[in-house]
């Protein structure tokens, strides 16, 4: 590890402000100055941060492709599309986390979404602050100011524009008692304490309450061991754990990279066939012929049939990386056949047969 930056409240999952959350961005050395390699060092650190019994510790991998997503892996939402609860919910989650990590190559989904984290719970009490004369939107603002903050103007400075926030320091909201013992103004400028209008109580709820499609949601991220399955294999694979472990009223929606990969993945069996129809007619009305395209276009399977061989002998997935990959190799493959027919077809004009056209083509294309 070369270097650290900690940013404490900060969900890393869905980048919100929480007061129980915290993340830590490691920068990693160069390859050649470490011995292992990312996924090394996570399930290393994983496995060193698991024992800790305080909180809920995790690390992962940034996604490969930046902006979508927080993570590298497959991510979703379970949705509670029947409105049966919060608790019900994380009794979900709870569920399909037990599921996914008895399952070969999925491992322990991580999730955000807790349903009983300790909260603060503040009834004010109308008839007393109007008692008191203090406008409800004067109490407001100054729970708002003290205990959270608030946007007062802008100066300028060393050539930049700065914002000034007004928040309480630290040490004067500790305490369930230091809110009681704030004070606003009423309508006769005198200071009243909070604590006289408003009632303070502990409870439990939600945190982060998220909502994913218009629906209360928890998020859930995984990631699947290439050597069992590969991204594909694992989403189909969470799909059929989600319909035998959520109840019924829920159900699952992807997100970020997986949502590209379920939604825009079909797409290829269209748009391969169409790109090819297309190249056909247009290689058609060039040599003004339907049987020499079918020399360009006939090495458009061969190509993907060796590109997948290799990637089948070597271990790999069909990933969306192994996918771009065949696109750029059908062009280099489609560009040398059309060069090599454009060669055959101008011998065979000068008066040469077929197979010497031919040859003599790849001789000149290929030296």
């Amino acid at each position: 590890v070369e270097s650290e930056v900690a940013f404490p409240g900060l969900n890393p999952l869905q980048f919100t402000n929480t007061p129980n959350n915290g993340v830590v961005f490691f920068t990693l050395k160069p390859f050649d100055q470490r011995k292992n390699s990312a996924a090394a060092i996570t399930a290393e650190l994983n496995q060193k941060i698991s024992g800790i019994q305080e909180g809920f510790a995790f690390a992962l991998m940034p996604p490969p492709i930046q902006g979508l997503g927080n993570g590298s892996g497959w991510s979703l939402f379970i949705e509670d599309r029947t409105n049966l609860g919060y608790g019900a919910l994380q009794t979900a989650v709870q569920s399909f986390q037990g599921a996914a990590s008895q399952t070969p190559g999925l491992g322990f989904p991580i999730s955000s979404y807790q349903a009983n984290v300790p909260q603060l719970d503040a009834e004010v009490d109308r008839v007393k602050a109007k008692a008191q004369g203090v406008p409800l939107t004067e109490l407001f603002d100054t729970l708002q100011t003290y205990l959270g903050s608030a946007y007062v103007n802008d100066f300028n400075m060393f050539g930049r524009t700065w914002q000034v926030i007004a928040q309480a320091d630290g040490q004067f909201r500790d305490n369930v008692e230091d809110i009681a013992n704030l004070r606003t103004r009423n309508a006769n400028g005198e200071m009243v304490p909070i604590g006289s209008m408003v009632d303070i109580k502990r409870t439990y709820g939600p945190d982060p309450v998220i909502r994913f499609n218009g629906y209360p949601a928890a998020d859930l991220l995984g990631e699947a061991d290439p050597r069992v399955m590969s991204s594909g294999e694992a989403m189909a694979k969470v799909t059929e754990l989600a319909g035998q472990v959520l109840p019924p009223g829920m159900g699952i929606d992807w997100s970020d990279l997986s949502y590209q990969q379920a939604t825009q993945g079909k797409a290829a069996l269209v748009v391969f066939p169409l790109a090819v129809l297309l190249a056909f007619l247009v290689l058609a009305a060039l040599y003004e012929s339907w049987t020499l395209p079918l020399a360009v276009i006939l090495i458009v399977p061969m190509t993907l049939l060796s590109a997948l061989l290799g990637v089948w002998a070597t271990g790999g997935d069909n990933n969306v990386f192994v996918q771009v990959g065949l696109v750029v190799l059908m062009g280099l493959a489609c560009k040398n056949a059309i060069l090599i027919v454009e060669f055959a077809r101008e011998l065979e004009l000068q008066g040469k047969g077929i197979v010497e056209a031919a040859l003599e083509a790849c001789r000149l294309r290929l030296r």
